[in-house]
């Protein structure tokens, strides 16, 4: 082995601690790079073959009833390769054993066999046998809620009749990833489920034989979607379709394109960050570990090594830092990565998740990492081959120095000799203080980052949990109903407040862009269901125009004052031009509000409300479903605290898991930062302590020195990883705003606290370490210099 090697070795026998500090610095930037594209890759992967093989429909539409005739029709339609109807109806469930209310949804199946589009999975049993009226396929997610099996039994309400129901089979479909309520924004699998029936049974149950009231259709290789979707809503116009769409409006494939979407923001945003941070930290690190070695480097290159070895031996020195912590990263990303698909798998229903790192995956890591390194350290290798030997041989030159204002000052004669040549230190040396202050404070920021997502989360579920949703039941009608339902449900057990409000699906039309949304029109001032601005101040309803959240209108790109062309969906479907007279604020969803009566005019429809808005007593609530029970017009009841606790869950279980390993990562990074900090410090200057030592300087007195520096750069880093973190916050947070979720731009004072502890307590613990190696200081040792 060349001695250059040996001296490699020794140098990471020698520089463990540091190697290990800068290997935990590469590690975490990898892992974040595993985990999102590894969990992203997988999702992807197990998706597209969950929709190709169980065939997957392209086009979707709902509609009042049409002759099963106008099938033929519709599969004429150019680019439609295969259509399927269905019989689809809302049912309500009682599930024995279960004291709550449940809401289903019935779809048919062709007697006795599979569909041809948005096949069944069958994980038990069979499907519904021909002939039999009474047998029901039901979902997984709901069949595992309620510890239901093929053969037990279910009780429903079929169009106002009791009717028993045997399951003859569970499943999951391509069309139900994502299962989730009509009006729901997270899956409550106890309270909702899908059911398949026979197509006969289901058609003489709903009064639908021989016509359908849903549709879905099959696209030919390379066709256009849009074309088709306007002439199926030419097609089906009088039979009272609602606007067929393409699986970018379906619910189950949104929610889970949404969530593709954010897990591909985190997998640049995330890996940039962390990486970016640890290019920085080899930079700074690498150079001081090479200025620690100057009279090594001379002497080795007096020895006949030249540039091209030394700059060999310092790049395999990164290079064996950078290959450590890319074995953890990845090692340890595709373990976390795993068990982050898996807690995915509970809200996104597949039949089995395709998990694998990829070899490419695993390539694309080591070429960020390495010229991560690469950038890293390239100055700090460059410093090194660039000294002539006999230069490299003598210890820097002293600089020339002078008073600083504060050494001058009142202040400055009142502090000791050892403070004193802290503040000199600090200040004679400013770049590589001000390096220092940098990387704590990045180490900081990274901190701020990760615990940031946690207050932030619990204010956006504040907001829309407590201060604008404070109604405890919401009851949908099977149709629109007249408004004087409401003065009747007043008089039900329990209840202490009733609103009415209507509910009318549209599509909003501005310039090239559009959105399906539903216009839901409340009272002028509604109790149950504020709307807010900013500030969080409820807002009245104008008696005319629309009002629409600010994260819609900006993306429709209208202001108040502009129109929005209304594209109405039920009933006798219109266009028209509607002013926006407002906007409001509201972190989940994407909604247009109209007062309600202004909504029936622009419907032409008489006082008609959709559902109601219940604020209750809860001690009475099982008397208030018993009385809800026996009323058939009601489709479905949801639980809104049932619903809140939902949306905590899923977003502890996705969002927050995340930012809990990147806050773990991030305080890794803040501790090997502040570790290598201070043993460079220690190693820089461990001559000059020395020589104070012999000097007459107590031992207390050489490490306050030490410590008191590296205390002043820490305190100084707070400040600037607050600014630092605010702003990756804010990018993060920008970069991560779906429909589904805007968490608000909200920092506490415990955020605050915790980064700024965070950094603290690393450097507590990396001075405690340093403490033991500064009572074992050598001084003989120490005074020696290569001659």
């Amino acid at each position: 082995m060349r001695t250059i090697h040996r001296k490699l070795l020794r140098d990471l026998v020698e520089l463990k601690g540091q190697v290990a500090a800068i290997a935990v610095v590469v590690a975490a930037g990898v892992m974040t790079l595993i985990i999102a594209v590894t969990t992203l890759d997988a999702i992807s992967l197990t998706q597209d073959r969950f929709y190709r093989d169980y065939r997957f429909a392209d086009v979707f539409v709902d509609l009042k009833r049409a002759p099963e005739g106008l099938a033929e029709r519709l599969r004429e339609i150019p680019g439609v390769d295969h259509v399927d109807t269905r019989v689809s109806a809302p049912v309500r469930i009682e599930v024995p054993g279960y004291p709550d209310p449940v809401r289903g949804q019935l779809l048919s199946v062709p007697d006795g066999r599979q569909p041809d589009l948005n096949r069944l999975h069958l994980r038990e049993g069979n499907l519904p046998e021909s002939g039999h009226t009474d047998q029901v396929v039901i979902s997984e997610p709901f069949s595992e809620a309620h510890g239901l099996r093929p053969g037990d039994t279910l009780t429903a309400i079929i169009r106002g009749r009791l009717e028993t129901m045997t399951v003859s089979g569970v499943a999951l479909s391509p069309e139900f990833v994502y299962q989730i309520g009509p009006a729901d924004l997270l899956p409550d699998y106890e309270r909702f489920g899908i059911l398949w029936m026979n197509r006969r049974a289901l058609a003489n149950a709903f009064g639908m034989d021989g016509a359908f009231n849903n549709a879905v259709l099959s696209l030919q290789a390379g066709a256009d979607a849009s074309p088709v979707i306007d002439a199926v809503d030419d097609l089906l116009a009088r039979y009272g379709g609602i606007g067929a769409h393409d699986r970018d409006d379906q619910a189950s494939h949104q929610f889970l394109s949404m969530e593709l979407d954010q897990l591909r923001v985190m997998a640049v945003f995330l890996p940039t960050l962390f990486l970016g941070v640890a290019a920085f930290l080899l930079n700074v690190l690498m150079g001081r570990i090479v200025r620690t070695q100057r009279q090594q480097v001379a002497v080795l290159k007096a020895f006949g090594y030249g540039n091209g070895d030394m700059a060999v031996h310092y790049g395999l020195l990164t290079g064996l830092i950078v290959l450590i912590g890319l074995a953890v990263g990845v090692g340890l990303g595709a373990w976390a990565a795993d068990a982050l698909a898996a807690v995915y798998m509970e809200y996104f229903r597949f039949p089995a998740i395709s998990f694998r790192l990829q070899p490419q995956v695993v390539l694309l890591a080591v070429a960020v990492a390495t010229g991560a390194a690469a950038l890293g350290t390239y100055r700090a290798v460059r410093g090194a081959v660039s000294l002539p030997p006999a230069e490299a041989m003598r210890p820097p030159a002293p600089e020339t120095f002078h008073q600083g204002w504060l050494e001058r000052s009142r202040l400055g004669q009142l502090l000791d000799q050892p403070t004193r040549i802290i503040v000199r230190n600090l200040a004679r040396h400013r770049m590589k203080s001000g390096l220092s202050v940098l990387g704590i404070g990045l180490s900081g920021a990274l901190l701020l980052v990760g615990s940031y997502q946690f207050g932030a989360v619990d204010a956006m579920l504040d907001t829309q949990c407590r201060l604008m949703h404070t109604m405890d039941i919401n009851l949908y009608f099977s149709e629109p109903t007249s408004a004087h339902a409401v003065a009747s449900l007043r008089h039900k057990p329990g209840v202490q407040h009733v609103e009415g409000f209507r509910n009318v699906p549209v599509r909003l039309v501005s310039g090239d862009r559009d959105c399906r949304t539903t216009i839901l029109g409340m009272d002028a001032e509604p109790q149950l269901r504020r709307l807010i601005d900013a500030r969080g101040t409820p807002q009245r309803l104008p008696p005319e125009g629309l009002v629409l959240t600010d994260y819609l209108a900006n993306y429709l790109g209208v202001r108040p004052g502009g129109t929005v062309q209304v594209e109405i969906m039920e009933g006798h479907r219109r266009t028209l031009e509607v002013a926006l007279a407002a906007t409001v604020n509201e972190p989940v969803g994407v909604s247009a509000y109209m007062e309600r009566q202004a909504l029936n005019r622009l419907m032409r429809e008489g006082p008609a409300i959709s559902g109601v808005w219940l604020l209750t007593d809860e001690s009475q609530h099982a008397a208030l479903y018993d009385a809800l029970w026996d009323a058939p017009r009601i489709a479905s009841i949801g639980m809104i605290g049932e619903a809140e606790a939902a949306i905590r869950d899923y977003i502890d279980d996705t969002v927050l898991v995340m930012m809990g390993v990147l806050l773990v990562l991030a305080g890794s990074i803040t501790f090997a930062v502040a570790y290598n900090n201070a043993r460079i410090a220690f190693a820089e200057r461990a001559r000059e302590l020395a020589t104070l030592r012999v000097l007459g300087y107590t031992r207390g007195e050489v490490g306050w020195i030490l410590l008191g520096e590296i205390a002043a750069l820490t305190l100084l880093a707070i400040p600037l990883g607050w600014v630092l973190g605010i702003g990756f916050a804010l990018a993060l947070s920008e970069a991560m705003s779906t429909e589904l979720f805007r968490v608000p731009f909200v920092i506490t004072t415990q955020t605050y606290a915790f980064a700024a502890g965070g950094v603290l307590a690393a450097t507590a613990l990396s001075v405690l370490l340093i403490l033991r190696r500064l009572r074992q200081l050598d001084m003989v040792s120490a005074l020696k210099t290569v001659e």
